[in-house]
């Protein structure tokens, strides 16, 4: 469309307001929801990677017996501040960004809610991840006493632990901000003839995930500011010493941290549920059950939290409850699987790299939830307890699930953001390296955990060397990996063959049906006809 100009001052009026403002000032006062999208999606990038390098220290640590290259006071630093970067510096910003990106596009609405607050709840996480990591270097070092920051070991440390706890705040601000905005918008912006049984799964995921976020991450908030209060003014909420009960933060913490871990799955099941029946060339099986089986499993996330905790000295009868309400939870999970293989069948089905990652998720995601039904069973988690079997299974659902949902979500996307296909070839090369060498990881350490390898040690006996060996070879493949993903995005988005508006044939969603590749700056002027 040409641009209009007037002939009073000479001043192009069209692209004055459509256009970014260039440079720095762009990326720091943006309130366009792709703009802020990419910055999420950089900013967990970067995470994902400082969280990797602690992961291959801890690795190489563990590559053969003995104490070879970190202090026993640094490993547990390791331990704790890899798991707390990665869940809330990697893998919660970057579905943030997906649902920056997509759910204004998906749902035909001109931009979020509420733009300016969305510039804020980004521009948090960096001040957040700066002091969560610059904790290493104060004296005392950083927190270390696991990333659930159990006390009595979190009222004893040093500042490092005050640093944490501050930066748990400023993400759990940033989390909250970011869920009023997405509720907001997808209840309030939805094109006309959009009702809620037609938005998009990966909306309603969203929609759902937010809740959550809004009705836990307080429930956090309390639990850290209880430990500071502990820590700096005397109180005795959590130190036995004093009266209080180290036990009450583990109820308190899981009850947080059990929808949680729905929180970081839930939008992987959206993305999963956008791309299989794209390249299957079928609708979703079951849209409906698809729907209630995830808010049934938000509602189950809430009494499930103490199967964390079956080793304090519950009673029996907790431990019955807790059991078989975990069992509960696999239903519905059970519903979704079902109907993406129900999608699959016996449709037209090609394999480009967003459908590899989703089958590798479904294949990988299911060990995970088979491994967390074992988990679940009172007497056989009093054994594992702390074993290296509890790591194997919660990394086959945020690694295999998780993260696998981010990178069939970024290459199925991705064309649409940047106007040019990737390589598919890069791209297939990473999602095979990836899988190989996250199974590599990860499969041997159930093996170790059956064996009783306890978790966070830094040395262990000599009968389990082979499996840790196995494991450190397999974390350098991974990790390695992500470089070609890092190569592949980076290619694509300085060229490489013009993407069609349609991007992938069958996908039918508003992005893809609604918009040219790359989607413009400002999505949708006027509200699009939803059929």
């Amino acid at each position: 469309m040409a641009a209009v100009h007037h002939p009073d001052n000479g001043i192009d009026h069209e692209h004055e307001h459509h256009g970014p403002p260039s440079g720095i000032m762009r990326w720091l006062t943006t309130t366009n929801h792709k703009d802020i999208g990419t910055l999420y999606l950089w900013f967990s990038f970067a995470m994902f990677l400082t969280g990797g390098v602690m992961a291959l220290t801890i690795r190489s640590e563990l590559f053969q017996p003995g104490l070879q290259i970190v202090e026993p006071e640094f490993f547990n630093q390791l331990t704790t501040l890899h798991g707390l970067v990665m869940v809330f510096g990697a893998i919660m910003p970057a579905f943030v960004g997906f649902a920056n990106w997509q759910i204004p596009m998906m749902i035909g609405a001109p931009d979020m809610a509420f733009a300016r607050m969305n510039n804020w709840s980004f521009w948090l996480l960096p001040p957040a991840a700066l002091l969560l990591i610059s904790s290493f270097f104060v004296p005392g070092g950083a927190a270390a006493g696991g990333w659930t920051l159990y006390p009595p070991l979190s009222v004893q440390m040093g500042m490092g632990m005050d640093m944490t706890i501050f930066a748990v705040h400023i993400l759990g601000a940033s989390s909250i901000m970011g869920s009023i905005n997405i509720v907001t918008t997808i209840l309030n912006m939805r094109a006309p003839g959009m009702t809620m049984m037609k938005m998009p799964l990966f909306v309603w995921t969203w929609l759902i995930t937010a809740y959550l976020l809004l009705a836990v991450m307080p429930v956090l908030a309390g639990a850290v500011t209880m430990l500071l209060t502990d820590r700096q003014f005397g109180t005795n909420f959590f130190n036995a010493a004093g009266g209080g009960d180290p036990v009450m933060f583990q109820h308190i913490f899981w009850f947080f941290g059990h929808p949680e871990v729905y929180i970081m799955i839930l939008p992987a099941f959206g993305i999963v549920s956008q791309v299989i029946p794209t390249f299957a060339r079928k609708k979703l099986f079951g849209y409906s059950s698809m729907v209630y089986a995830t808010a049934s499993i938000a509602i189950l996330s809430f009494v499930v939290w103490a199967h964390h905790m079956f080793t304090v000295g519950m009673p029996v009868t907790a431990q019955l409850f807790f059991m078989y309400a975990t069992m509960l939870i696999a239903i519905p999970t059970g519903v979704k699987v079902f109907n993406w293989t129900a999608t699959m069948w016996r449709g037209s089905m090609t394999f480009e790299a967003p459908m590899l990652f989703s089958i590798g998720f479904i294949f990988l995601f299911t060990i995970g939830g088979f491994s967390g039904i074992v988990l679940a069973i009172v007497p056989v988690d009093i054994v594992l307890q702390e074993t290296y079997y509890v790591i194997a299974h919660f990394h086959y659902v945020l690694v295999s699930g998780s993260l696998f949902g981010l990178f069939a979500g970024t290459y199925y996307w991705l064309p649409k953001w940047t106007g040019n296909m990737y390589d598919e070839g890069l791209a297939k090369t990473h999602f095979w390296c990836s899988m190989i060498f996250f199974n590599i990881t990860f499969f041997v350490q159930h093996f170790l955990g059956l064996a009783g390898m306890p978790r966070r040690v830094p040395d262990y006996a000599l009968q389990f060397a082979d499996f840790n060996m196995i494991s450190t070879i397999g974390a350098f493949g991974f990790g390695f990996s992500q470089l070609i993903f890092l190569y592949c995005i980076i290619k694509c988005i300085r060229g490489g063959q013009k993407a069609t508006d349609e991007v992938w044939e069958g996908a039918d969603t508003l992005e893809f049906t609604d918009l040219p590749s790359p989607a413009p700056y400002h999505s949708f002027e006027t509200a699009p006809k939803v059929k």
